[in-house]
């Protein structure tokens, strides 16, 4: 059996936010069949930035147009291919955004559904580590962490 070719993967996202009554409010997306909740994210297009990616990737997977207020981080993972004998290497880069239009009704097929949520309830909710790591980060970043 030959060893595992090694792959590297770099993906884009967001964690979109606004204000709703005093309560600042972020859109995490479900996959798996609605039973795994992340933050929406996807890979980067040849000749397109990081930051241009979490923009496209939050309006597919979410509905919602942003615009990038700051770089939160990046976080970084390996994982198998299936039917590859490959190992992946991706890292993920993600973006505090400020909603500007647009509804979670809008979210297209890759995912199964996009909600709002409370940061403290999207930290409930999250499925992921690393998912879970950068919406923490967020939360200090717009001064909720105190």
């Amino acid at each position: 059996m030959k060893p595992a070719t090694i792959k590297r993967q770099v993906s884009s996202g967001g964690v979109i936010l606004r204000k709703s009554n005093d309560v600042v409010e972020i859109a995490l997306v479900a996959v798996k069949g609605g039973n795994v909740w992340c933050l929406p994210k996807g890979i980067v297009d040849r000749g397109e930035s990081t930051e241009e990616t979490a923009v496209r990737e939050v309006q597919e997977e979410t509905g919602l147009k942003g615009r990038v207020i700051d770089k939160i981080g990046e976080i970084s993972y390996w994982y198998y291919i299936k039917g590859e004998n490959a190992r992946c290497r991706k890292t993920v880069h993600f973006y505090l955004m400020e909603y500007l239009s647009g509804t979670t009704d809008e979210h297209d097929v890759e995912v199964d559904d996009a909600s709002w949520f409370s940061i403290d309830d999207a930290l409930n909710k999250i499925s992921y580590k690393g998912d879970r790591e950068m919406i923490e980060k967020a939360k200090e970043m717009i001064g909720k962490g105190e």
